[in-house]
């Protein structure tokens, strides 16, 4: 995981030891041929230069990583249980299984987080720049995503994660099928894997673009769209704390290979690190307890969404 780090400290540990053998060598110089003055000094020359380069090669973001003692973390923390702001201490703290996880690839790295609050869009871009070392926010795999960034190995989030619409309860029972929807305005988050879905598959309804969930409810609530495409597991914290909403019978085809960890693109010596932690989680099934855990939480914050 260090591998770079640790063998730019070595380069650097070699010159020193042979700056001191030259100096030993310098007081007993009758016994010292100037052929081995001249192929050390060469020696420590090229171990100089070899710690130089692993720190320009090891320019990684990993070794940056360590070497700062921060890591820092894009999230949208409006998707409750996944990333969340909690304001009941009167300052805002951000809580969620996702960022949980967050906080666990910073303690395995040794280093701390730090954590970027933007709109779900922004946390894309936000690493496609370099302006943040890793994204979690409940992020799927998408080609697109994979162009521009580096994709991490799936992190488990439940056994099931079924991809739905949230409807108005007095109209769930005419909009159970993709027939129903065929004329319907449905709001989808920009940039999600439900964006994609509802363009996949229900082509004949009609597309609203939001930046976060919280106003694709209020829309919803005011009668100017139709349904919300959403994680059913974020729906299901809606209709429970907004006895108006209701889960469409209606389900996208999907099947999920876990949520992902975005980081820069070629930066594979952080992904490689990252991967490992995912491994680590998904054997534990620790991720299952931080999310039952954040659901509590959210329910108990009486959120006024949680998407």
């Amino acid at each position: 995981m260090k591998k770079n780090y640790l063998r730019r400290a070595a380069a650097l540990v070699a010159a020193g030891a042979l700056a001191l053998s030259l100096a030993a060598c310098g007081s007993s110089a009758e016994e010292t041929t100037a052929a081995a003055d001249t192929e050390a000094a060469a020696e420590a020359d090229t171990a100089e230069t070899e710690a130089e380069a692993s720190e320009d090669e090891g320019g990684s973001r990993l070794d940056a990583i360590l070497d700062a003692g921060v890591i820092t973390m894009a999230t949208s923390p409006d998707f409750a249980p996944y990333e969340f702001e909690d304001i009941s201490s009167g300052t805002t703290e951000y809580a969620g299984s996702d960022v949980e996880l967050g906080r666990y690839i910073a303690e395995q790295l040794g280093v701390e987080l730090q954590i970027e609050a933007m709109d779900f869009n922004a946390c894309q871009g936000a690493v496609s720049m370099g302006a943040v070392d890793m994204a979690i926010s409940g992020f799927a795999y998408t080609e697109e995503r994979a162009e521009n960034c580096g994709i991490s190995d799936g992190y488990i989030t439940s056994t099931v994660v079924e991809q739905g619409i949230i409807v108005l309860k007095d109209t769930a029972d005419g909009l159970k099928t993709a027939e129903d929807f065929t004329g319907k305005t449905i709001a989808v988050q920009n940039a999600s894997l439900q964006q994609q879905l509802r363009a996949a598959q229900l082509p004949d309804s009609t597309e609203e673009v939001v930046t976060n969930l919280n106003d694709a409810i209020m829309m919803l609530a005011t009668g100017k769209v139709d349904g919300v495409a959403s994680d059913l597991t974020v729906a299901q914290q809606y209709c429970d704390n907004y006895p108006d909403l209701a889960i469409s019978e209606y389900r996208f085809e999907y099947e999920t290979e876990g949520q992902r960890v975005l980081v820069p693109k070629g930066e594979d010596e952080l992904l490689e690190a990252i991967n490992e932690i995912i491994a680590e989680v998904n054997e534990s099934g620790i991720y299952a307890q931080w999310m039952e855990e954040s659901i509590e939480l959210a329910t108990s914050l009486g959120l006024e969404v949680n998407g």
